[in-house]
């Protein structure tokens, strides 16, 4: 394509291209390029953030700084990283640090900048004990409140103010320059980033110092602080909490370490101020004027701090009717709007609200406090439930799908009150079709959550089943969302034990394969796949009905063989999103289609789909077609699906990690999708998934990268490969199979293939004992695979004379390895390629030859044996040998060697040249070393004797 017609996405791909190639002008250029052809701002902080990376490659710190502020008008951690990278570069430590911090903040387990964030720290800890640390903070209060100020200079002064104030000097010096009055100031009449500056050191001078803390909450007012937090601004929501857990920490005299416990006295002290702080928060929770990032930080305040028994909160939460308004938040949907007015949530409220639930239901220690705590919430479900305002009744049902992911003995004890379920039930035959949809969900966490057959899982089966019969036979599109739902719910009740729900099961949806119920249902999930525009969160049921649908053969087929593969590209695309729940189910069906598992491997995901099998096929077997798996994993590789891997292998997700590591070395035992593995970032991702998934996950990652290295080393950056090398390694170990270890032999011959580099690698983190051990194991592969990798190593000169330095008793070992009558010819050329390296390098392994008659006896045998390559293998010893030393050559020529290749010499019949041309410069030698003549033949090859190498 031509450069004036490429896009700004082709411009990037060409800079990452030349980025990763270490061409980094030309990479800038292209970055220019694109941003010079885009309008999108998202688009652009990408193509801002990767000049910046370019710019601090070309030590252009200036310019790096500049796309760094430009990237973070849109707010991005990696912006931010290299901003921090360029400021430490030009030795602004404080602003460097300043940034490491807001980093860390967002992203705490952010392992790249934890080191950066420490460096730092110890540098501006040393600025700190300056001796004009007062005149310092002076002059950046000065700029920092100057009305005048320009952006940069009161951006600078509140940075360094922040910097010092994370330190105790710093802190006090701040205080006694009234910084608090000064910062409150700005809270109460700024909205804009300066009252963010303002809250970050005002978060920092309340940590441990009641004197500061107490004069924050004076100027600013306690109320005040709480309300700072209400703003749809992340950082700002996030920065609020921090300062109100600090005042809370003061307050009682806790810290941040984890099992930090308050103080009694101090919490006696200020009680009055703990029990306004709760008020405020309980009074707030439900307000429908706060943000739902300012909810999620109520809901995680009190959860944070309820189980202080100190503080007194559990108590006072159930006084200050705390727990029914955590249940109107729990009764809310996200996206969905009631008719009465709703409240903000975010996707993670309901969750967190769940987990506070717990986590107060858990500090109820006596009968009487549990008995108050069911009795509360069965009072709102049954408010909800029992009246005829159809909002009101979806609402409770929400609720209770809620709770169902905290203490779920509450959830059990309040479903088997009289009315409730019979409620539910009446629901689900009614015609709305919301009603519906929030009764089938209900329905099917409980099937997750519950792990035994109980009254309410036996009553939810007639449910589900009522409203499959409903969508399927009442056929409309309008029913489909109710149909999917149903389906996965009829799918979970599989884990559950079949002849205990016997006599509540009516059904068998999927038990006639001939009515065609498998293909519509498929049709229907992947119709919502692509084209979810009419309800969205339809993608996340579609994804997990074809989790169980995908252990079908039939519907694999159907879903793969699909002419435009629109719902394997929507899977596919799926896997951006940062639902965990819904990348599990993606990561499930992508290992489905793949056939990731072993023969008669139960996992807890397959368990769960064998037992699905079972459940409605009568155990029928699946049929494992060897050229559909072939077919399907290259059409999966088609439309990308290892980017999409990459993307899944990094989540937290240890049970997805394993599957993700299945999926890929399912990928890479076939030899022709390697190369698009190891381009597309593949390589990387396994690297990744070896050192932190499951034992599982980690072998399998380990074994893809052998399938990897088995034929493709060059794609592969020399760093990628050397990392490769120990984690091959780790599968020599004796608890591996047979066929594993001799993969990983095979790997570790064709790494060394490489270049002389790496066979130093290998050799420097293995040694040679581990292979040589297999050259005395019982398995002839297993030897086979040693001396093949042990011969390649010592193609590197270095490594084998250090293998003779070592072992010096070694080439009469390998010769007597010759003898045993089980030995392969492969096994055997490479022993003797082997001690054609050894002899070429050291005059001791030559020694041990020439004074061995055993040792002799195996030379003259290669010398006369009538395979062309160890003909080869024996004139190399030879000559070897003889340009060792005079006295060495000398010994050798009384001996019967001179025979064969004299022999070799004259021989016509002798298919390779080299051979013969060989036998006769050894023979040469031999000739000059006791001044023989000879014919005119030999002196034309003696004149060019001089001039020839040793043999590589």
């Amino acid at each position: 394509m031509a450069e004036s017609n490429m896009t700004a996405q082709e411009w990037k791909e060409k800079g990452n291209e030349e980025f990763n190639k270490g061409n980094w002008s030309e990479a800038l250029s292209d970055y220019t390029n694109a941003l010079n052809l885009v309008e999108n701002n998202a688009e652009k902080t990408v193509y801002y953030k990767n000049r910046a990376a370019a710019y601090l490659k070309l030590n252009d710190y200036e310019n790096a700084l500049e796309d760094c502020d430009s990237a973070l008008k849109i707010c991005c951690n990696k912006a931010l990283y290299r901003r921090c990278q360029a400021l430490e570069a030009l030795e602004r430590f404080e602003e460097a640090h300043w940034y490491a911090e807001i980093i860390i903040s967002s992203d705490p387990n952010n392992k790249v900048i934890q080191p950066v964030k420490e460096r730092l720290h110890k540098i501006v800890q040393g600025c700190r004990k300056d001796p004009h640390l007062s005149a310092t903070i002076s002059k950046m209060m000065d700029s920092a409140f100057n009305d005048c100020a320009d952006k940069e200079e009161y951006e600078y002064a509140m940075s360094i103010l922040f910097v010092y104030a994370c330190d105790e000097a710093g802190a006090e010096e701040i205080f006694k320059n009234e910084g608090v009055s000064k910062l409150a100031q700005l809270i109460k009449v700024e909205e804009n980033e300066k009252a963010m500056y303002a809250i970050c050191i005002l978060g920092k001078l309340c940590k441990n110092n009641i004197n500061r803390t107490e004069s924050v909450v004076k100027y600013i007012g306690l109320l005040r602080c709480l309300e700072m937090m209400n703003s749809p601004c992340t950082d700002r929501v996030n920065e609020s909490q921090i300062c109100l857990q600090n005042i809370l920490n003061t307050y009682s005299g806790m810290n941040d370490e984890p099992d930090s416990k308050p103080n009694k006295t101090l919490c006696e002290i200020h009680k009055n101020e703990f029990d306004m702080i709760l008020s405020y928060l309980l009074n707030n929770i439900a307000n429908r004027t706060i943000t739902g990032l300012t909810r999620d930080a109520i809901i995680e305040l009190i959860m944070c701090n309820i189980h202080h028994t100190e503080l007194g909160w559990a108590k006072q939460l159930i006084k200050f009717r705390g727990l029914q308004k955590l249940m109107e938040v729990a009764s809310e949907m996200e996206g969905y709007k009631y008719k009465e007015s709703s409240i903000n949530i975010t996707s993670s409220t309901r969750i967190k609200t769940s987990m506070c639930l717990t986590k107060i239901y858990e500090n109820m220690y006596y009968d009487a406090a549990k008995k108050e705590f069911i009795d509360a919430i069965e009072k709102f479900i049954k408010d909800k439930l029992l009246t005829s305002d159809s909002e009101s009744k979806v609402r409770g049902v929400v609720a209770i799908t809620t709770l169902m992911f905290g203490p779920l003995d509450v959830v059990y004890a309040i479903m088997i009150k009289r009315g409730v379920l019979e409620m539910i039930v009446a629901m689900s035959e009614a015609n709305d079709v919301f009603q519906k949809k929030v009764v089938c969900e209900c329905v099917i966490v409980a099937m997750t959550k519950f792990k035994q057959t109980n009254v309410f899982i036996c009553r939810c089966v007639r449910i589900l089943e009522n409203l499959y019969t409903f969508s399927t036979y009442t056929y409309t599109g309008m029913y489909d969302s109710i149909r999917v739902r149903a389906l996965v719910g009829l799918c979970i009740i599989s884990k559950f034990e079949k002849s205990i729900l016997s006599s509540y099961t009516t059904i068998e949806p999927f038990a006639q394969l001939a009515d065609g119920t498998i293909k519509k249902l498929t049709k229907v999930c992947a119709q919502f796949l692509i084209n979810p525009k009419k309800e969205e969160d339809m993608r996340k049921w579609a994804i997990k009905g074809l989790r169980y649908l995908t252990i079908i053969f039939e519907v694999k087929e159907k879903l793969i063989k699909d002419r435009q593969q629109a719902a394997v590209k929507a899977i596919i695309e799926l896997t951006e999103t940062k639902d965990q729940s819904v990348l599990y189910d993606v990561t499930i069906m992508l290992a489905n289609l793949c056939c990731a598992y072993d023969d008669n491997e139960l996992i807890p995901e397959m368990i769960e789909s064998v037992m699905f099998i079972k459940y409605y096929f009568s155990g029928r077997d699946q049929p494992k077609k060897d050229d559909f798996m072939k077919i399907s994993r290259r059409a999966l590789v088609e439309v990308g699906v290892t980017s999409a891997l990459v993307r899944l292998a990094k989540t937290d997700n240890q049970n997805c990690r394993e599957l993700v590591a299945r999926v890929f070395h399912a990928i890479c035992s076939q030899q022709e999708l390697r190369e698009i593995v190891v381009q597309q970032g593949g390589a990387k991702a396994l690297l990744s998934l070896v050192l932190s998934s499951t034992d599982k996950g980690k072998n399998h990652a380990s074994r893809a990268l052998v399938h990897l290295a088995h034929t493709i080393p060059p794609a592969f950056p020399d760093q990628i490969i050397k990392e490769i090398v120990w984690t091959i390694i780790n599968l020599l170990n004796s608890e591996c199979s047979v066929n594993e270890r001799c993969e990983a032999l095979t790997a570790l011959c064709n790494l060394a293939s490489v270049n002389n580099s790496m066979r130093e690698h290998i050799f420097i983190e293995i040694g040679f004992e581990k292979f040589e051990d297999y050259m005395r194991d019982d398995n002839n592969m297993l030897k086979r695979k040693a001396a093949q990798l042990i011969n390649n190593l010592v193609l590197c000169p270095g490594v084998a004379v250090q293998y003779c330095e070592q072992r010096s008793y070694q080439v009469g070992y390998l010769t007597l390895l010759f003898e045993d009558k089980d030995k392969d010819i492969d096994t055997i050329k490479a022993l003797a390629g082997t001690i054609a390296m050894l002899t070429a390098v050291s005059k001791e392994a030559c020694d041990e030859i020439i004074y061995s008659d055993p040792l002799l006896k195996f030379l003259y045998n290669l010398l006369t044996n009538p395979d062309g390559d160890l003909q080869h293998k024996g004139t190399e010893i030879a000559l070897n040998m003889m340009r060792s030393t005079k006295d060495l050559d000398a010994k050798l020529i009384k001996t019967n060697i001179i025979r064969p290749l004299t022999a070799l010499s004259e021989n016509d019949t002798v298919p390779d040249n080299k051979i013969k041309e060989l036998a006769r410069t050894a023979l040469l030698v031999a000739a000059h070393i006791v001044d023989i003549e000879t014919n005119d033949k030999s002196d034309k090859a003696s004149q060019n004797i001089d001039s020839l190498e040793h043999v590589d």
